[in-house]
């Protein structure tokens, strides 16, 4: 049995590994400018940098979830972490987009490794009010770390280069590692259960064909061919769109993996899902909440460095700095969230934590325009901060509360994969929704200049495809300035119609959380 001192200071590790994964996410949104002028990224893959990592983040969450309940649960997070650490260094000396992407792929299976086991590792070591306390310290380091990371990022790429953006990553695994070793106590359950292999490669499946079909919808069509679509010897070009039949595979192995777990369950087999753990209401509802809120927490971070950078003009330093007011906002909600702790009911901070994301995101909304500036957003991106810090570890805390110890590892798993989920949603629908709507602003103003619908056709698509990118160069030349006030405009109020969205999906995660009870079950201190 470790010492009280020992598993507070392993939790440091812990924290600090699962906010190396996920701000690895926000580090490289502001690092996002300076690779597109470097690797000459389109939207797309734009797009893609981000999403292969969450995709591949939410695809294997359950596998490694799973297997880490089996093999051992620090020993998963320190091959997580070595896997993190070896494929950033791939990151940082990529010399094409779809090298970079690669590698997204492999950062993404090593933090597949690492967050579901951190979760597990709080679970099986605290009880009773240490766990409340343990998960608000683990969920608001990482709210707070997902706004250090753009400061970081800005640092590194401005006085730098973008690449020590992944670099960084590094020295930082080394340390978590080894403090793993030293303070982690490993933890794994007794029985040997199999892995359901079909079930995983279903749940990728069916991911990947999701996530697929919504970031490449407005690319190869959404019904009918717009691009054909060509992978070796496949060269879909005709009649209905590749998009319809990947939401087909999306809703065929979904429903393929639903009934293939229900039929290991009832013979009695082990399941990459814990399907009786659906019978807990707390469960069952805060994994719907934590998907749907998810969708809308982290998508603005995406559109905000590139609007900050394209349109007001500012370097990755500058954004870095505007972003630090949403860390601000999460250090304060995480002193406040440990001081209710055990006295306000995780569910009502939850609630309040969603409330203040609300009118964060929708003020941010509210704040960006073709002539704002830091100041009409960073007030609203402390206040969204303080909702992250507020809603982030309790929602975890209400998902897991229930369950047993015996199966925090597929519970967690299961939780992380909703989240991740989410996240991944988030960023393919409002990547759509930004890109889509700058592309359809910008030609219907340009159509008012009475331009030639060629040249409308060539602005609007350089626009896009740089993500905005070209705009500061258009508005350098005196004879393409006008188009680029009308390309700033465009991309602002995309960018606002985002935000708006994701208030939205942020909304409809508050209205789910009302399903949730406030009532605690009464947990013995061990």
């Amino acid at each position: 049995m470790t010492s009280p001192r020992t598993r507070w200071i392993g939790l440091v590790f812990i924290s600090l590994a699962v906010s190396l994964i996920i701000v690895d996410s926000t580090i490289v949104n502001v690092a996002i400018p300076s690779i597109i002028d470097d690797l000459s990224l389109t939207s797309t893959q734009v797009q893609w940098v981000q999403e292969s990592y969450t995709l591949v983040f939410a695809a294997l969450l359950l596998v490694f979830g799973t297997l880490a309940d089996k093999f051992g649960r620090r020993r998963m997070m320190i091959i997580g972490m070595v896997l993190f650490g070896l494929s950033s260094i791939a990151a940082a000396f990529v010399t094409t987009p779809e090298l970079l992407i690669g590698a997204r792929v492999i950062q993404g299976m090593g933090g597949a490794m690492v967050l579901p086991t951190t979760l597990s590792l709080v679970n099986a070591t605290f009880r009773g009010k240490e766990r409340g306390i343990a998960f608000a310290i683990w969920g608001s380091t990482i709210g707070g770390m997902v706004a250090v990371g753009p400061l970081l990022g800005g640092w590194l790429t401005t006085d730098f280069s973008w690449r020590w953006a992944f670099g960084i990553n590094i020295p930082l695994s080394i340390i978590i590692i080894i403090g793993a070793l030293i303070f982690v106590q490993e933890s794994k359950e007794p029985t040997s259960r199999s892995i359901d292999w079909t079930g995983a490669v279903l749940s990728v499946v069916s991911l990947t064909a999701l996530v697929f079909g919504l970031i490449e919808g407005r690319t190869y069509g959404w019904w009918l061919v717009n691009k054909p679509f060509v992978m070796g010897d496949l060269n879909w070009s005709s009649g209905v769109s590749i998009i319809p039949v990947c939401f087909a595979i999306f809703i065929v192995a979904t429903v393929a993996f639903i009934l293939h777990g229900l039929s290991r369950q009832k013979r009695g087999k082990s399941t990459l899902i814990a399907f009786n753990l659906f019978k807990i209401s707390s469960f069952t509802n805060g994994n719907i909440a934590a998907m749907i809120i998810s969708m809308g927490e982290f998508g603005i971070i995406l559109s905000l460095p590139l609007w900050l950078q394209f349109v007001v003009g500012y370097n990755a330093l500058q954004t870095g700095f505007v972003i630090l007011a949403l860390a601000i906002g999460a250090f304060v909600a995480s002193g406040l969230a440990g001081g209710l702790s055990g006295r306000v009911a995780p569910v009502r901070m939850v609630q309040l934590g969603i409330l203040l994301e609300i009118v964060g995101v929708a003020g941010v909304g509210f704040g960006i325009s073709a002539t704002g500036d830091w100041w009409t957003v960073a007030p609203w991106l402390f206040a969204y901060g303080m909702g992250v810090g507020l809603a982030t570890a309790q929602l975890t805390n209400v998902v897991l509360k229930d369950v047993p110890v015996e199966e925090s590892g597929q519970a967690s798993g299961t939780q992380s994969t909703s989240r991740q989920l989410g996240s991944a949603l988030g960023i393919a629908v409002l990547g759509t929704i930004l890109f889509t709507a700058a592309a359809g602003l910008l030609t219907t103003s340009l159509n008012d200049m009475k331009l030639p619908e060629r040249q409308v056709t060539s602005i609007v698509d350089a626009v896009v495809d740089s993500s905005g990118a070209v705009i500061p160069e258009l508005a350098k030349d005196p004879k393409t300035a006008p188009i680029a006030e009308q390309a700033k405009i465009a991309f602002s109020d995309a960018t606002r119609f985002g935000a708006y969205s994701a208030a939205g999906f942020l909304a409809l995660g508050f209205l789910s959380t009302l399903s949730l009870t406030g009532k605690r079950r009464e947990e013995s201190a061990k």
